[in-house]
């Protein structure tokens, strides 16, 4: 079996290829002219858009999918087998030659922590002999393969790795991008470009970041999040540890306590000046539409930098992304043009529509600190707002992982302090098993213990239908969670849209 992923033309199948993380992958592998095929359960807009780029996509995932490839080896060896016999100038040894060629042509099967053994595709890969490997070690190989900046962290890479490939595109450095959201600029998660940079987004939830080795490596902060993988703390320091120790250039944000007492930036960033950061922030507002800041570079003043993200976390994100941008050369009005420009991606305080008065805003917060930050950055908004009209902040949270809320109940209970009303439905297992110790209601009522208005609906239909009832013009409704739940906003735009107009 082979030990290495191969760029040099074998293909690629990717087993779940609809997944954010594989679907970049399969995306930059198809541009660059690579056989890629790949299996999923359901037809997206990122599979089409994978489709469109030359994948060829099964719609379930069957042993038999990888006999697509049995059967074009299979023609290959006849055709090469005919024309020899034709020719009748063959030896032994070269059919055996060739025979090694065509072995060594096997696709390369590609999978994500969430495909188990038991899985048909990967079994018939297992017994066939196929090279297998997980994303990340396709996601390690184009690294390599590039001048590469990969971002890490526990919260905020998808926001900060999507601001510095933006910011180099807009610098005409034509980058290569593979992040873990949606971005309007490069119409997905992920883009070829011609340059010399690949930005990655880096992710540690399963321990494969270890096996990355960027360039420049991007740390936002450190926290437990996965305890699915990891027992505790140190074991995620640890993973982060052999990361570090293999970036050539490390950037980090020493306002997170982790992170600054236990490794040292070669670069570092931070909100407070009093920490003597490479760059800092002074003069800062912070407003419903944005945030205006003052840049430090060691005690230099920059300029001004404006954006349309809101919150503190958004700016200390774009702040990684100046530390780098002046890394590379890049002059502070280039950046901060640049940074200026950037919308977002999509699931992080996306703004999904406006009906019956209401706002819509989709969010992937899932972690007691990520619903933190973003509660906050809604309450800038909603306060601006109630200047001029009646409004709430309503949060609509689906727990994720029964692990997850577990671990962090008590940090769940007092998470949505900036919220005037709190909803929550069931949790979102993610293919976890139920241990029986924690459910939506109980993690509901551990909320209620800290909140004086929290309710909880079950399913989804119920969660619509209460919601119908409750949310009033004026109010903005954030759905929060990394599972299913934003599936419900286009039907409650509908409905209130179809109420406005009766």
């Amino acid at each position: 079996m082979s030990k290495t992923v191969d760029f040099n033309g074998k293909p690629f199948h990717f087993i779940g290829i609809g997944g954010i993380g594989m679907s970049a992958l399969a995306y930059v592998l198809a541009k660059r002219q690579l056989p890629v095929s790949g299996s999923d359960l359901r037809s997206t807009h990122i599979t089409q858009r994978l489709q469109a780029v030359g994948a060829h996509i099964f719609s379930s995932q069957e042993a038999n999918n990888l006999e697509f490839f049995q059967k074009t080896e299979q023609r290959i060896y006849e055709t090469i087998t005919e024309s020899i016999d034709t020719a009748s100038r063959m030896s032994s040894s070269a059919s055996a030659s060739t025979c090694l060629e065509l072995a060594q042509n096997l696709p390369q099967v590609i999978c994500s922590t969430a495909i188990n053994a038991n899985n048909s595709e990967y079994r018939s890969a297992h017994e066939r002999g196929y090279p297998i490997f997980h994303r990340s070690d396709v996601l390690a190989a184009l690294i390599q393969d590039y001048q590469s900046i990969a971002v890490a962290g526990t919260h905020g890479k998808t926001t900060t790795s999507s601001l510095i490939g933006y910011l180099l595109l807009e610098a005409g450095l034509d980058p290569t991008v593979v992040v873990g959201g949606e971005v309007s600029a490069w119409n997905g998660n992920a883009r070829l470009g011609e340059g010399k940079w690949l930005v990655a987004e880096a992710d540690e939830s399963d321990g494969s970041l270890a096996k990355l080795s960027p360039t420049i490596g991007v740390i936002t902060n450190i926290e437990l999040d996965h305890p699915d993988h990891y027992q505790n703390l140190d074991e995620v320091i640890n993973t982060f540890d052999v990361f570090v120790k293999q970036c050539t250039i490390l950037v980090g944000c020493i306002d997170c306590p982790t992170l600054a007492t236990t490794f040292k930036p070669d670069i570092s960033y931070s909100l407070t000046p009093e920490t003597d950061a490479d760059y800092s922030v002074r003069e800062v507002q912070y407003h419903a539409w944005g945030t205006i800041a003052q840049v430090w570079e060691r005690g230099q003043l920059l300029g001004t930098m404006k954006l349309k993200l809101l919150g503190q976390h958004n700016l200390a994100n774009a702040l990684a992304a100046v530390a780098v941008g002046r890394k590379l050369g890049l002059d502070f009005e280039t950046i901060a043009s640049a940074l200026e420009g950037f919308e977002g991606a999509k699931r992080r305080f996306e703004h999904r529509g406006e009906a019956g008065g209401i706002v819509f805003v989709d969010d992937y917060a899932h972690h007691p600190s990520e619903l933190r930050a973003t509660l906050a950055a809604a309450r800038l908004r909603v306060n601006e707002w109630q200047k001029h009209r009646q409004g709430r902040l309503v949060a609509i949270f689906q727990p994720h992982r029964y692990s997850r809320t577990l671990t962090f109940q008590d940090e769940f209970a007092k998470a949505f302090a900036d919220a005037d009303l709190v909803i929550l439905t069931e949790i979102y297992s993610a293919g976890e098993a139920n241990s029986g110790q924690i459910n939506g209601q109980k993690l509901a009522a551990a909320i209620a213990e800290h909140h004086p208005e929290v309710f909880y609906q079950e399913s989804l239909p119920q969660l619509i239908n209460l919601l119908l009832q409750t949310l009033q013009p004026g109010d903005l409704a954030l759905f929060l969670g990394a599972g299913n739940l934003n599936q419900v906003i286009p039907d409650l735009i509908q409905s209130y849209t179809a109420a406005s107009t009766t």
